[in-house]
């Protein structure tokens, strides 16, 4: 596991610090999941897109050339 350095105001770190206590986790712990979370959100964005790409190509839906339904057939219950 690698190791980050970051500069920040001692005021903030204090604060921060006290924030951690009272959730019972640590800074270092907020971090990490914060950019687990940030790195991650990549990945969800590329799911999100193949995603797309596939359900274009699958060529089907209500589009124009898929099936239409009536205002009748929408609101049977």
């Amino acid at each position: 596991m690698a190791n980050l350095t970051i500069t920040i105001d001692d005021e903030l770190l204090k604060r921060a610090r006290l924030r951690a206590l009272e959730r019972n986790t640590s800074v270092n712990a907020l971090l990490r999941e914060y950019l687990e979370a940030f790195a991650g959100a990549q990945t969800g964005m590329v799911a999100r897109k193949r995603f797309a790409a596939l359900a274009r190509a699958a060529n089907s839906g209500s589009g124009r050339k898929g099936r239409s339904w009536s205002r009748d057939e929408l609101h049977e219950r």
